[in-house]
């Protein structure tokens, strides 16, 4: 096909009965416009074959490759760890991250939708964020290769954990260091656009203690924001009860830490009179003497880039499914 014949933005605007600006919009700022209109200039861009011509050259023009990851919570300190980890890796192979930060389903849909389509991108890995079939087949009809963290799809690369298995292991630990009473500390509230792997921790916390003959009462169940002072105020008023289990494990290391630290405004002494086990590792847990289970975050993101990198390289590489290990760390607190 010749230049003259390439489909331009103006018939993407004529087809789908918007203006220029807007289909440039749809192409930069997809959260800036209407699910309804976005769909519609999609069509059309898909039904025409349409390749953004400014951004396809410089894509050609670059010294460097471009890398985007898609991330919710930004600021959490695990997905700091694990963009860390990436970072690492593509830092040597001549590529550039660049990050898009999710707040919204709609931002999320958008992202999926219009990503694959402006050719801005080498490749993409996406962490703990909900994922379809329509997505998948998006990514792979316009080429743009995709690894996923903690959330697997069939026909993507992706790098998971066990969580159900996690949570099973800290109630063994908890349970083979002697304690017979346990609570649990951690936010069940499913997000809008984001997976949730604390409930997963919570039952494989109930199936282990089940499997000792122990079980996690109601009331020892704390549920509480992913905020570190929340987790310290809720956790004086769960920590003053005189009924208070012995051992508490946190679903993450933020919470755990707020734990501790309503442990030590109470003046009680830990591990002696409440031992707590946190989830995650988080460099934070090492610096306070926090009893943890490892997920590997900077692991998840180095093993993600990798992945990309070899599928980039090669595209007949087979999809792989990494199940990365969960390691009980011992400190002072558990």
């Amino acid at each position: 096909m010749s230049n003259k014949t390439l489909p331009t933005i103006y018939d993407v605007a004529r087809a789908s009965g918007v203006s220029i600006a807007t289909v440039s919009r749809v192409l930069n700022d997809p959260h800036k416009v209407t699910e309804e209109t976005r769909a519609t200039v999609l069509t059309a861009i898909d039904r025409l074959g349409f390749v953004p011509k400014a951004e396809a050259r410089a894509r050609a023009l670059r010294s460097t490759g471009r890398i985007g990851v898609l991330t919710p919570f930004f600021t959490a300190q695990s997905f700091v760890q694990r963009l860390r980890g990436a970072a690492e890796v593509l830092s040597k192979h001549n590529y550039e991250l660049v990050i898009y930060t999710v707040s919204s389903s709609v931002r999320l849909n958008a992202y999926l939708e219009t990503l694959p389509i402006a050719h801005t991108l080498d490749g993409l890995i996406i962490l703990s964020l909900q994922f379809s079939d329509q997505h998948a087949e998006r990514l792979a009809s316009h080429g743009l290769e995709t690894v996923l963290v903690e959330y697997p799809h069939l026909t993507l690369n992706s790098i998971e954990i066990d969580d159900v298995a996690g949570g099973r292991q800290a109630a063994q630990y908890l349970v083979q260091k002697g304690y017979t009473s346990f609570g649990f500390a951690g936010d069940t509230t499913v997000p809008e656009f984001g997976i949730h792997p604390i409930t997963l921790r919570l039952a494989g916390f109930r199936q282990g203690l089940a499997e000792a003959g122990f079980e996690l009462c109601a009331e020892n169940t704390l549920l509480v924001p992913y905020d570190m002072e929340a987790s310290r105020l809720q956790g004086r008023q769960f920590l003053q009860r005189s009924d208070r289990p012995r051992a508490i494990f946190s679903a993450t290391d933020l919470q755990a830490v707020g734990l501790l630290r309503a442990a030590r405004d109470l003046g009680l002494k830990v591990p002696s009179e409440v031992a707590i086990l946190g989830f995650d590792d988080l460099d934070l847990a090492e610096h306070v003497g926090l009893s943890t289970i490892r997920q590997h975050l900077d692991e998840s993101g180095r093993v993600a880039a990798e992945l990309l990198l070899a599928r980039l390289a090669d595209p007949s590489r087979p999809i792989q499914h990494i199940h990365l290990p969960l390691t009980v760390i011992t400190r002072e607190t558990a």
